[in-house]
């Protein structure tokens, strides 16, 4: 009798708790509301450092007027209701590094082809395509364009100098031509100085760039004479290296600069 009493108690099942969903739905809810707040918390955006960002990049890329986040406006561009789409346009930021990398990158293919067309001058020494903070810099030694202490252009500068036009002349950058001399003085009847000569050689280069074909409102000369030297000027080596034509080709802003030291093309 106690036998068969022990076996219809083993048999009795306990009662099914139904609330035991709660627990799992009360964790699912838990893990969602944590979702949230990370999701939040990492679309905050610090508007103090935004704002000093974009003013380090404005004056990097040309003025900070269009970096600084705008006022949306309430109005409604797809229609008068509230929950119409908005589209928002892309940052200026994002524009203005995009138009960067494309003026980098074309200015460093311009460089590398007249690189390569004056590959047998830049071998001899005679010319140097070189990578600046302002954009390229194309330097011509005197012995190349000019007799000593003259600044009528011998007949051998002029193939190179087309060359240098011809590759140039479709493009958008401002030209600079410069003068530079060694710093011996000279005094004779037609320059009183290195400041006349540096003048009148970047003047004469000039007028070729011009008659090639590129744009005058794009050129403009400058002279330098001994200030602004490459190499010492006291070997005779230093004094070649000096005296130069340098063509730039700048960067159409000047706050569109690359910030780079001189960096010389390889052939």
């Amino acid at each position: 009798m106690s036998r068969r009493g022990t076996r219809r108690r083993a048999l009795v099942e306990e009662p099914e708790n139904h609330d035991r969903w709660l627990v799992s739905y009360a964790d699912f809810i838990t893990l969602l509301f944590a979702f949230f707040v990370v999701m939040y918390g990492v679309s905050s955006v610090n508007q103090t450092k935004y704002l000093q960002l974009s003013d380090a990049l404005g004056n990097a890329f040309g003025g900070n007027d269009q970096l600084r986040p705008q006022a949306r406006s309430t109005a409604s561009p797809l229609g008068t209701s509230s929950h119409s789409l908005r589209l928002n346009p892309i940052p200026p930021l994002v524009v203005k590094s995009e138009q960067y990398r494309r003026e980098r990158e074309r200015m460093v293919a311009t460089g590398l082809a007249l690189n390569q067309q004056l590959a047998p001058l830049v071998a001899q020494g005679k010319v140097r395509v070189m990578q600046t903070n302002q954009g390229i810099r194309i330097d011509i030694a005197d012995s190349l364009l000019f007799a000593s202490g003259s600044a009528a252009l011998a007949e051998a500068a002029l193939p190179p100098l087309n060359e240098i036009a011809s590759t140039l002349r479709g493009l958008p950058y401002p030209l600079q031509i410069e003068g530079h001399t060694d710093d011996r003085p000279i005094r004779n009847l037609l320059f009183d100085s290195n400041w006349e000569l540096s003048a009148m050689r970047a003047t004469a280069v000039l007028h070729v760039m011009a008659e090639a074909g590129i744009a005058a409102s794009r050129l403009a000369a400058q002279a330098f004479a001994d200030t602004r030297p490459v190499a010492d000027n006291s070997t005779p080596e230093g004094r070649a290296s000096n005296r130069r034509v340098s063509v730039m080709v700048m960067y159409q802003k000047p706050a569109e600069q690359a910030q780079a030291t001189d960096m010389p093309y390889q052939p």
